[in-house]
């Protein structure tokens, strides 16, 4: 297995149990702001919303609680995924701290990963018997989360958190001169590793928007730009299930297949359901998914749709401002998407054949 392909698993594993906090906490975030104006639903704090018995305020609690998770979550398990339990507590701790100095995703990112190695270090070393059964239950978690603990507060954590704002800071000025532009700027993201780093780096953004809402803000901005995201998110797997549908000969039996699955992983968000296609044709798949994502978070930002919600994809419609325009701009780029497809494909199926044809008549 290669280094690249290793890594990713290690991110992925962090990715996945970071999801469910991010939907609980995101759709309840959403039911609150449904039952109630989302201005008072924000400014009552805990124990005034426990006082009143204010519902709606205390269904969006529960839910910033949730996303009050998300970095330690994701850290955590990253750090698990390269050294088993033995990575979860200096996992854990490295995420709480990223959040703490507001190096954000990238810091928990990197945390987790610095976390999970200095844990499996420490748990490859050869120790007598008798210190063995202790080993992963008081020293391998003792001293990794000393380690990282110290690795995070004096080398890692004020880079991380100028990077993440600077990052941070330069996709808000984007949208800030054109929400169209950084509306195509997302759909490029989202499309070009499908769950990889660089879809996450959207995604988070995203999601950091809705963070803020938890945290008492209630700017439209902040949905608009979920929206962009998830409906750019859901046209690469749209788009191939239509093109295998459309042009069957340009794909294998087992592509075909794959197509089918897509469509329920399009229309549920999960832009991963693409990837069996581009991990085949990287070169002619890839850009075409790019572009009809970058239509669709274009479109989005033009319509100015919002979304309460941070996953969820056609399920969570209720939830969706300006539902027609959304899946508009959806459907456009599924189309872009299927036609890029198709077309490269096609191109590059003639001039396979134009070059047989030659050295045939070689």
């Amino acid at each position: 297995m290669s280094a690249g392909t290793t890594l990713r698993q290690w991110l992925m594993t962090g990715v996945s149990y970071m999801i469910p906090f991010v939907a609980a906490g995101g759709i309840l975030i959403a039911i609150g702001f449904m039952l109630h104006d989302p201005v008072d639903v924000v400014k009552p704090t805990l124990e005034e919303a426990l006082a009143e018995n204010n519902i709606p305020a205390l269904i969006f609690r529960l839910g910033a609680v949730a996303f009050g998770f998300l970095v330690p979550v994701l850290a955590g398990f990253i750090a698990y995924a390269i050294a088993d339990r033995p990575g979860l507590v200096p996992g854990f701790v490295a995420g709480s701290l990223a959040g703490a100095l507001g190096a954000g995703y990238l810091g928990g990112l990197i945390g987790g990963l610095i976390a999970g190695l200095v844990a499996k270090w420490i748990s490859d070393q050869n120790v007598p018997a008798a210190f063995r059964s202790v080993m992963p239950i008081v020293v391998t978690p003792l001293v990794s989360t000393l380690v990282v603990g110290f690795v995070m507060l004096y080398i890692v954590g004020k880079p991380v958190a100028s990077a993440n704002k600077g990052l941070t800071d330069w996709l808000a000025n984007i949208g800030t001169g054109s929400a169209v532009v950084l509306g195509i700027v997302l759909g490029l993201m989202m499309a070009f590793d499908m769950g990889g780093p660089v879809n996450k780096v959207a995604y988070t953004f995203a999601t950091g928007g809705l963070a803020n809402v938890a945290a008492g803000a209630t700017d439209a901005k902040e949905w608009t730009v979920m929206a962009a995201v998830m409906a750019a998110g859901m046209t690469p797997p749209l788009g191939l299930a239509l093109a295998t549908f459309v042009r069957k000969s340009l794909f294998t039996e087992s592509e075909q297949e794959n197509g089918k699955a897509a469509v329920v992983l399009g229309l549920s968000f999960i832009t991963e359901g693409a990837i069996p296609f581009a991990a085949a044709d990287p070169i002619r798949v890839i850009p075409s998914l790019m572009a009809g994502s970058a239509v669709t978070g274009a479109m989005v930002m033009a319509f100015e749709n919002t979304l309460r919600a941070p996953h969820g994809g056609i399920w969570v419609t209720p939830l969706i401002g300006g539902v027609f325009t959304y899946l508009l701009a959806i459907l456009a780029g599924t189309l872009v998407t299927a036609i890029a497809v198709v077309a490269a494909k096609s191109a590059g199926a003639s001039k396979s054949q134009a070059e047989t044809e030659l050295v045939s008549a070689n």
